[in-house]
């Protein structure tokens, strides 16, 4: 029909004269319609990180969005809310103005750019320059404030990040967070103390590779359809599927086997997987890999004698201090030898080494008081040890898929650390179809955190230095580790060039100039600073300006209610984002009287993912470019934008008029263009060799001495002289990486477009691969060189001189079971406390909760008696998040329109509930109206007796957008994981009855 040049009257013909006669009709000459452009882009949804084509008209309007076959991700499908993307675009309730709301206004007025910018700007500097603070109480430099709060995103691309946590530490801004904080803090913090980085070990793709999957606090079949595509691949190959969730999700309707198992239970259920694998290596070694467990892991290091765990302190473990709430943790670590080298026991049976001790550990999680705690059945929990340990074997590999129904309790990090020490002794980790795969909830949630809007890490996972890092000496001499072995590669040791050639990037000659490198400039940070401690100090006037660009806190925080609240007390609030939120319009809400409202509100129109250019990361690492594929309402501007002009604007103000310690600003590098170029901006993040001025190739090649720059040295080799890495998609493979599904060309992945991290684990001592049909990287001795994958650390086998262990960012080298050196504040090793809120006492000791939480000033703790009934929150497959992107989407509204909570039959009967009746539901915190869902998909469960109900329901509602409800948030409480403070929104009691 192109050909023929009558595309729309041969359509038009065709529908008339049924097909044969079209057939046989002569060409119609009339002149062909201008060519519709398509660009690529990546879906601003999950962190699947499907392909999509955009398609727009000579105007730059987008007329058509669909999946991009040649995406080897999701191959040309997408989900729901990726198929309803054109609607972001092209939608009449898209912010085209930038409004203003005066103080006690009931209103918004229009404002221009110029206005806003220099309006904001002035805010900034006033509110800095007026509650700056050079020293702390004990004299030490601190340069900060904390009367201004950044509320960060992770739906924003790579080099809007970048610069968010690049500005924010320039103005001295401490409370830095984005919706990581709430997501997958745990992650970070129990994927790092496990393995050294904090991230997915896998990709999706290699999910197909599987012999048994392991999905626990997911339902990735609504919440990552795309990536569950890969979950079938394996099943239809022959690999098992095992649910365990609470509620029979459409991932359980799949399932070879489904494990219901009350929410927040875990490390119970997880700890009687672990004895059952501990007994079965005892008394059948030749089904495990040994090799990996004796090799690759801390199993045989002994620790220190004075150690205890508790089996032996009824659920602490040594140095517990009660006043304090916090252990001292300095019996966590190794026995060393006269060397400084941890000692080992090669046989295992020593009563200090790690796998003793974790035999001791979980000697008490046995079936009975397991299934107990979790409600699981007896024989389903045992079918589910005996699959599951199966892929010990060296041919074998399973993997865990895990999402926020793990990550958002009070002890979150270390339910994933049981997940960490179970693929640890069963040898999945660095394996093909193996890894803990962590499946993000937001499109760049993994590349905002790389480049770490947060407030205690920068770029590249390095730490925020605290008040007694008073000079980089101290910082350094603080943050880097030390080791004696000869074995460890302890890639940690070149903190220095990382740290060094950052401050060179943000600070140009000002840091060489600087006796430090400018280190001075970093705002030094002393306690929690993150989204609770910040709701916390809004609330009582400590914050007074908060800057939230792409994140709806109104209705994604804990005790949405108190949040909301402190909204109000602002002096001056800025919203950047593509539609009218609940955050923006706080004073709209229900129930208020704006004229009592004296926050001061600047709403700037964004652009869409599909109308900007930049990389994004997603749960696998993939960096991907995605194009400016079609245009915006004609206000709206990229985040890119907003950010340089804010920077500019601040750095003319400085200048002018001085202020309060100057200068960072006025040194920060600014030098991208007008308008921006985000290629300037992802070429800093790569970094410079200063004195040859070219892009460097990787990280190895950054130096201490201030001759190279990189704004992270993660990304170092995602931009090089070669070009931008991030924007290939070449799919070519060879062999050996086809087999397994790697895709080397496509895109490019951190560390070094290394795909598979730990990958020198998935070989012998001599190279070889534990499974040959799936090597992920392999030893050719001839030729001295690893093949497949990026190896994790280039030297060669252990067996050869001058060999490293594969574990290359932990001090020892070794996959951690026990987490030396305090690397957790609540345990070495993984132990059972019930939710901060639970209808049953703690069946594995006297230790109910969590015994290092934060208790907070604000936080309210609900009475079993009063609210007897378990709840969750959860996604659906209609909507994304705090709602904003898909209650304004008509297509999504009309399939998902209203709040609504799950309840079992049986509690439906107790309570007089008829199945779509409206329900109240209440806790200690609020209580929401929803719609009541009468279902067989939750069953009470019995716990040690006890009859105990749990109901789910979404969180995506709230008083904007097409689609209005109540927010599931009303009702969680503000208490957070002990590690990270990351809110338990999975677990927390309530009651419900009917309107």
């Amino acid at each position: 029909m192109k050909l023929c040049g009558g595309t729309t009257a041969g359509v038009a013909l065709l529908g008339m004269l049924g097909p044969e006669s079209f057939l046989e009709a002569a060409p119609i000459d009339i002149p062909l319609r201008k060519r519709i452009g398509e660009k690529t882009t990546i879906c601003c949804y999950c962190g699947v990180g499907c392909g999509v084509i955009v398609a727009s008209d000579e105007n730059g309007k987008g007329t058509n969005i669909e999946g991009d076959p040649d995406h080897p991700i999701n191959q040309g499908a997408l989900c729901s809310k990726g198929s309803a993307l054109i609607q972001v675009t092209n939608n009449e309730r898209r912010l085209d103005k930038v409004l203003y709301r005066a103080p006690y206004s009931s209103d918004w007025e229009e404002v221009s750019w110029d206005w806003a910018i220099d309006k904001i700007a002035r805010n900034i500097k006033k509110t800095r320059d007026e509650n700056w603070t050079y020293k702390d109480e004990k004299g030490h430099v601190v340069n900060h404030t904390e009367a201004i709060g950044w509320d960060g995103s992770a739906i924003v691309n790579n080099e809007e990040a970048y610069l968010f946590t690049k500005f924010a530490r320039s103005l001295g801004i401490t409370y830095l967070e984005h919706c990581a904080r709430l997501c997958h803090s745990s992650t970070v913090a129990a994927l790092g103390a496990s393995f050294g980085r904090g991230a997915m070990t896998n990709h999706w793709i290699d999910i197909k590779n599987s012999n048994c999957m392991m999905i626990i606090g997911s339902n990735a079949a609504e919440n990552h359809p795309l990536a569950f595509k890969w979950v079938i691949k394996a099943m239809e190959k022959g690999a098992k599927l095992i649910s365990v969730d609470p509620r029979f999700t459409r991932t359980s309707s799949r399932a070879d086997i489904y494990a219901r198992m009350r929410s927040g239970t875990d490390v119970a259920f997880i700890g009687g997987m672990i004895k059952y694998v501990i007994e079965d290596i005892e008394k059948h070694p030749q089904n495990y890999n040994m090799t990996y467990i004796e090799e690759y892991t801390n199993a045989t290091l002994l620790i220190d004698p004075n150690f205890k765990g508790p089996a032996d302190l009824d659920g602490l473990f040594s140095g517990y201090d009660a006043g304090k709430r916090a252990y001292d943790r300095s019996s966590w670590v190794y026995q060393l030898d006269d060397k400084g080298i941890p000692k080992r026991d090669l046989s295992l049976k020593d009563p200090n080494c790690v796998f003793q001790l974790l035999k001791k550990q979980f000697a008490r999680y046995d079936v009975d008081t397991v299934c107990s705690i979790t409600g699981t059945s007896k024989d389903v929990y045992l079918k589910v040890c005996e699959t599951y340990a199966a892929t010990g074997k060296p041919d074998k590999s399973a993997t865990i898929i895990y999402a926020m129904g793990t990550t958002q309790h009070t002890n979150a990090a270390q339910m994933i650390r049981s997940y960490s020490v179970l693929q640890l002794l069963l040898g999945n980790i660095g394996v093909a179809g193996g890894g803990i795969n962590a499946a993000r909830g937001q499109s760049n949630v993994q590349g905002s955190t790389d480049h770490c809007v947060l407030y205690h890490i920068l770029p590249g996972y390095l730490k925020t230095p605290n008040p007694d890092d008073v000079d980089l000496k101290a910082y350094l001499e603080h943050y880097t580790p030390t080791t004696s072995d000869p074995l460890s590669a302890n890639w940690w040791q070149n903190y220095d060039k990382y740290i060094i050639s950052l401050l060179k990037a943000w600070y140009g000659d000002a840091a060489v100039a600087s006796n430090d490198f400018a280190y001075e400039y970093l705002p030094k940070v002393d306690g929690d600073h993150s989204h609770i401690a910040m709701a916390e100090a809004i609330e009582n006037g400590v914050v007074k300006g908060l800057i939230s660009p792409g994140h709806n806190t109104a209705v994604s925080g804990p005790n949405a209610n108190f949040e909301r609240a402190g909204l109000d007390k602002l002096d001056w609030l800025v919203v950047c984002d593509l539609w009218e939120t609940e955050t923006a319009a706080h004073w709209k809400r229900p129930g208020v009287d704006p004229s009592r409202i004296g926050t001061e509100v600047f709403l700037l129109p964004a652009k869409a993912s599909m109308e900007k250019e930049g990389s994004l990361t997603n749960s696998g690492r993939w960096s991907q470019w995605r194009y400016e594929c079609c245009d915006g309402p004609d206000m709206a501007r990229s985040d890119l934008w907003i950010v340089t002009e804010l920077i500019k604007k601040l750095k003319e103000l400085y200048d002018m008029e001085g202020g309060e310690y100057p200068a960072p600003m006025l040194n920060l590098t600014c030098d991208y263009g007008d308008p921006p170029d985000v290629h300037k901006v992802a070429k800093e993040i790569n970094g410079y060799d200063l004195e040859t001025g070219e892009l460097l190739p990787s990280f190895t090649k950054l130096k201490n001495d201030g001759t190279t720059s990189s704004g992270n040295w993660l990304y170092c080799a995602s931009y090089t002289e070669d070009g931008n890495m991030a924007a290939r998609r070449d799919p070519t493979q060879t062999s050996a990486q086809a087999n397994i599904g790697l895709y080397p060309n496509w895109a490019w992945c951190w560390p070094v477009n290394r795909r598979i991290i730990y990958n020198r684990a998935s070989v012998d001592l001599d190279g070889n691969p534990f499974n040959p049909d799936k090597p992920v990287i392999s030893w050719h001795p001839l030729r001295g060189e690893w093949e497949g994958d990026v190896p994790d650390g280039g030297w060669p086998p252990m067996s050869q001189e001058g060999t490293r262990l594969p574990f290359i960012m932990t001090s020892d080298g070794r996959g951690h079971i026990f987490a030396t050196g305090g690397a957790l504040k609540d345990g070495p090793m993984p132990e059972h406390y019930e939710p901060w809120e639970s209808p049953v006492d703690n069946l594995l000791s006297g230790t109910q909760n969590d015994p290092a939480v934060t208790i907070w000033k604000s936080l309210v703790k609900g009475d079993v008696s009063k609210y007897p009934i378990v709840a969750t929150t959860y996604r659906l497959s209609e909507h994304w998040n705090a709602g904003q992107m898909t209650r304004n989407l008509p297509w999504l509204v009309e399939l998902m329109p209203e709040m609504f909570v799950e309840l079992s039959e049986e509690l439906a009967v107790e309570k007089g509930i008829q199945n779509g009746r409206m329900v109240i539901v209440e806790s200690a915190r609020g209580k929401i109206e929803a719609v009541a869902v009468v279902t067989k998909r939750f069953t009470p469960f019995s716990i040690n007796g006890k009859r105990v109900h749990q109901i789910g329901m979404p969180w995506h509602l709230g008083y904007m957008g097409l689609a209005k409800g109540d927010s599931a948030n009303m009702l969680t409480p503000n208490i957070g994981d002990a590690n990270t403070t990351i809110p338990e929104y999975k677990a927390f009691l309530c009651d419900i009855r009917a309107k």
